[in-house]
């Protein structure tokens, strides 16, 4: 089968209205919003330095920020304000999602409409506003009249620019929870479908070019003073808004919201849980590719009412405990602790997913490796590669605590390319997942934890507060507790590592459904 010929690319476009509406309704409402501040705030400073400069210097530090961990940053500041709005005035707001993205993007829009802004007003020829002094305008006559007409080119290059970095970093808020053309990139990395990362990467840089053009048309009509240009262009915005509002206008709320985290695994889980719910006529979407706080404090708060975590994060991260225990012990205590906050720990899959170092079995070997007892001493010579959060997490300090653990290098980097990595010798030991079967595809090894040093991480189903007494979803969801055991979910998740249209999150699902069956 031919790569265009792939039938991935029809389950694309079925994406398409969904993902580019979504895009395109955070992207010109961040706009909107940058261009509400932004100009004001350029007409008040222009004349004044140093409140100039300090505005320019301040919208300056914030494209130094990197897109995801600014839009990262959006979610607990909202989650707090939401905190705070609920106590004291008994009013809350989700903080998951447009809002954080909305905010961040319009945050990323402000520089270029600053600049141009100024640059342009600034621009004037001086003997014009003094001519317009002269017939007796007053200085908002003079700006509204005048000045403004004259700079709006200049103003409308930097909203092009503002607008196409707003479309191209609005494929980063999909781990905050924001559908957007980032969700086939995303997930489309995660599951080595690089027809979705295509899809996306072709998808956003049209929609930018489409919009950049358009605002060009406006931008040559005013500078022209061509009414019929500077029409056609926003006829043309307002045509691209309808075209997205449209196709889900008609559309009905979902009545459940699966979440999943950032992994292949995660997007299989939530596909079988989706079709689950959806067999039983249980109205159902998918929420994929969240952040592992993001997802915990969405279901808290409401935004998605079910997703598979682990037990050990859980135990790391949320309740910041450091000892282990025995599986059942942890797992009990847990439940415990989530029914405090009203969340329900409806029950364990079968299968454990633990954070573990693996190296290529010949080098294991060759070394007389076979525990992480071992590999402390060759650490000093020897690289090791994480994703993107472990060396940030308890298990890393528990690991070089227990083991005293010292590497030459640490690398960090997509999970299912840290495989590929190790074994292509890139780099020595990778922090792998004992449930992915790419562990065994690659002729690996996971080394033994004789001090016990990483938790037991049994893969649980988690539900939000609001769906607590909701007997039609746990009995939708009764037939996958205990049913997946770690050899089928490798197998699982083998399959989800592969570049067909069989490998996709939802036909391994219905495969996993198959198995779980029988």
């Amino acid at each position: 089968m031919s790569f265009l010929a792939d039938p991935r690319w029809g389950e694309a476009l079925a994406h398409l209205p969904d993902y580019l509406g979504n895009h395109v309704r955070v992207s010109l409402a961040a706009l909107a919003l940058g261009l509400a501040v932004s100009l004001p705030l350029a007409i008040l400073t222009r004349n004044r330095p140093a409140p100039r400069g300090i505005l320019l210097a301040l919208a300056s530090i914030v494209q130094t920020v990197p897109g995801l961990a600014l839009l990262a940053l959006f979610y607990p500041l909202l989650l707090l304000a939401a905190s705070v709005t609920l106590a004291w005035f008994g009013v809350s707001f989700s903080a998951f999602g447009f809002l954080p993205a909305m905010l961040a993007l319009a945050l990323y829009s402000m520089l270029p409409v600053l600049r141009n802004g100024i640059a342009g007003l600034n621009g004037i020829d001086p003997a014009l506003i003094e001519a317009a002094k002269g017939v007796g305008m007053t200085a908002r006559q003079s700006l509204v009249m005048v000045e403004l007409p004259l700079a709006l080119p200049v103003m409308m290059a930097g909203v092009r620019t503002a607008a196409v970095w707003v479309i191209g970093t609005a494929t980063l808020s999909t781990p905050i929870g924001q559908t957007s053309l980032g969700n086939y990139i995303f997930a489309g990395l995660q599951t080595q479908n690089w027809v979705f990362v295509l899809f996306g990467c072709f998808a956003s840089a049209l929609l930018a070019l489409a919009v950049d053009q358009l605002l060009g048309l406006i931008e040559s009509g005013l500078r022209q003073r061509s009414r019929a240009r500077t029409a056609f262009g926003a006829a043309g915005i307002a045509a691209l808004v309808a075209a997205t509002l449209v196709p889900t206008m008609g559309r009905s709320s979902s009545g459940y919201v699966v979440g999943a985290k950032t992994f292949a695994e995660q997007y299989v889980l939530s596909a079988l849980m989706r079709d689950r719910l959806q067999a039983t006529g249980l109205s159902a979407t998918a929420r994929s590719g969240l952040g592992s706080s993001v997802i915990f404090e969405a279901l808290k708060a409401g935004d998605i009412d079910l997703y598979v975590d682990y037990s050990g994060t859980l135990w790391a991260n949320q309740l910041h405990r450091t000892e282990i225990k025995p599986r059942a012990e942890l797992v009990a205590e847990l439940k415990t602790a989530l029914a405090k906050e009203n969340i329900t720990l409806l029950g364990e899959l079968g299968f454990e997913n633990a954070y573990a170092l693996v190296m290529p079995k010949k080098k294991a070997e060759a070394l007389g490796i076979r525990t992480i007892a071992d590999l402390a001493a060759h650490a000093s010579t020897l690289s090791i590669a994480g994703d993107y959060e472990f060396f940030s997490r308890p298990e890393w300090a528990a690991l070089q605590k227990a083991y005293g653990l010292q590497f030459r290098a640490q690398r960090q980097m997509q999970p299912d390319f840290m495989y590929a990595a190790v074994a292509g010798g890139e780099v020595d030991v990778i922090a792998g997942y004992t449930s992915d079967g790419l562990i065994a595809k690659y002729d690996l090894v996971a080394l033994d934890d004789p001090r016990h040093a990483i938790p037991p991480y049994d893969a649980i189903l988690l539900l939000a507060p609001k769906r607590a007494g909701d007997e039609r979803l746990k009995t939708a969801l009764q037939p996958l507790l205990g049913k997946i055991d770690i050899a089928t979910m490798r197998e699982a998740n083998l399959r989800a590592s592969g570049n067909d249209a069989n490998s996709s999150p939802e036909a391994v699902a219905k495969w996993l459904w198959g198995k779980i069956k029988q």
